[in-house]
């Protein structure tokens, strides 16, 4: 019996060691080794997060709840998304910290109620002129730059009447908000909707396209927009149809107008985002004001140029790359800035960091800075071209009182937007002739501004050399 009853008590304890054996993995016997696969799974998680982290520049800080629904079903025809260009940056220097949704919704609206925050109001010419902006002489022009005296109008557009219907003059009277605007003369881009919109967005922000006859009779084409209704709406976006030919030849020229006069086309807004026609918003406006605008105390904000740093590099490029035919004006234009005193980047010119943006996203606070700035612009672009770049510079550093300009790094830009590429047109399927591209006068030529050039100063400064010349 003791035999027997210890064999029983053997076998049992056999029996159990057994279960132990078939029922606990080896992994989490030893402590040792458990701890090294939870290490080694942490280290794998931290670094894929960093390595996805490192190529956004965009971080919320809370989700919110976009809108899931389309928000317009395309004719397949029209090809909305065609021709998207890729994007290949993989860092990022300066992210940008998105507050959450319902408190930005919030504090926008508490800001566009107080109208303390806009003021003191810039106050315009009002007469009657032969052209939009009323092509004021150089000398008059820069006399404007120096605003000191609050009092003093200065000119910006409208000497002519904007020729758009009473239907759409008074929505955008009524837009008294945020204003995202945008342009398409020409038949040159598609119209796309923007995406990532919070679900009360669409109740506070007003979306506006203007677009020319011609681009017009493009979306009558695809069964978009109906000629015999007062009122015209794709998507998000209510279009605005301009009689452009009692504005300017040059369609760029009339796309300059909702660009740089948006707090004239929608007096009552506080804040707008221009967005050229060839992007897609990505993310929600109201959180891009908020982050990129209120959040920096900035007038307005805008990227970086991807590549140029110097106005005299974008000149060049303007001409070797014919994004403008006139190299004679061109030339005209820089040695006007040249001559009144428009000087190379340094670091003298910090806060800013670049004398050349991008200007197909625009973000603005409506005040006097903001404002003032807008005005001087077109007055420039009105002056010789609609090429904004070759301008900027010149009427930021000269211009008084000097406006808070938010410049974000180019990742950031290609975060919060799509870009894509132009429509592509048939050889001859251009409408509007020779009026719809200035005249080809001259060829770049490599010595362009450089031989006998009151810019020289510029471009020794530029290129270093000007303490070898003298």
């Amino acid at each position: 019996m003791k035999f027997r009853n210890k064999w029983n008590r053997s076998r049992n304890s056999g029996y159990f060691v057994g279960m132990v054996s078939a029922t606990t993995p080896l992994l989490f016997r030893s402590k040792f080794l458990c701890f090294s696969v939870f290490y080694l799974f942490i280290s794998l998680f931290l670094a894929l997060y960093q390595s996805l982290s490192s190529t956004k520049c965009i971080f919320k800080s809370s989700p919110f709840d976009p809108i899931q629904t389309p928000l317009f079903s395309y004719p397949q025809s029209y090809g909305e998304h065609k021709y998207a260009i890729p994007t290949h940056r993989s860092s990022c220097s300066s992210p940008v910290f998105f507050s959450d949704y319902g408190v930005v919704l919030k504090e926008i609206q508490d800001l566009c109620q107080n109208s303390s925050a806009f003021s003191p109001v810039l106050r315009y010419i009002q007469r009657e002129s032969e052209t939009f902006g009323g092509n004021f002489s150089t000398q008059k022009r820069i006399s404007y730059l120096d605003h000191s005296n609050y009092n003093v109008e200065v000119p910006c557009g409208f000497l002519k009447k904007f020729p758009i219907s009473n239907f759409d003059r008074s929505a955008m009277e009524s837009c008294n908000g945020v204003v995202v605007v945008s342009a398409i003369f020409n038949d040159h881009d598609k119209i796309r909707q923007p995406r990532g919109l919070g679900s009360k967005t669409l109740a506070t922000v007003c979306f506006f396209m203007f677009v020319d006859d011609i681009s017009f009779s493009g979306l009558d084409y695809h069964q978009l927009v109906s000629p015999n209704s007062p009122e015209h709406k794709i998507g998000v976006w209510r279009i605005v149809r301009v009689a452009s030919k009692e504005l300017y030849e040059n369609p760029a020229m009339n796309g300059v107008i909702p660009k740089y006069l948006v707090h004239r086309l929608f007096p009552n807004s506080k804040f707008s985002i221009w967005i050229d026609a060839k992007l897609q918003l990505m993310v929600d406006p109201l959180l891009l004001i908020h982050s990129l605008v209120v959040s920096e105390k900035a007038d307005m904000a805008m990227s970086k140029h991807p590549f140029y740093v110097n106005t005299m590099e974008e000149a060049m490029a303007t001409a070797r790359w014919k994004k403008w035919w006139d190299v004679n004006a061109l030339t005209l234009q820089m040695e006007t800035y040249c001559e009144n005193g428009l000087q190379p980047w340094t670091p003298n010119k910090l806060p800013y960091t670049t004398d050349v943006p991008d200007t197909a996203l625009i973000l603005r606070k409506h005040g006097l800075g903001g404002n003032l700035f807008s005005c001087l612009m077109f007055n420039e672009l009105e002056a010789f071209n609609p090429r904004d770049q070759l301008a900027f510079a010149f009427v930021r550093d000269f211009m008084k009182p000097k406006m808070k300009l938010n410049m974000f790094e180019v990742e950031v830009f290609e975060q919060v937007v799509v870009e894509y590429r132009h429509n592509l047109r048939k050889l001859g399927s251009e409408v509007g002739g020779s009026n719809s591209k200035p005249k080809r006068t001259k060829r770049a030529r490599h010595d362009l501004l450089v031989n006998n050039s009151r810019c020289q100063e510029y471009l020794l400064e530029m290129w270093g050399e000007h303490e070898y010349h003298n």
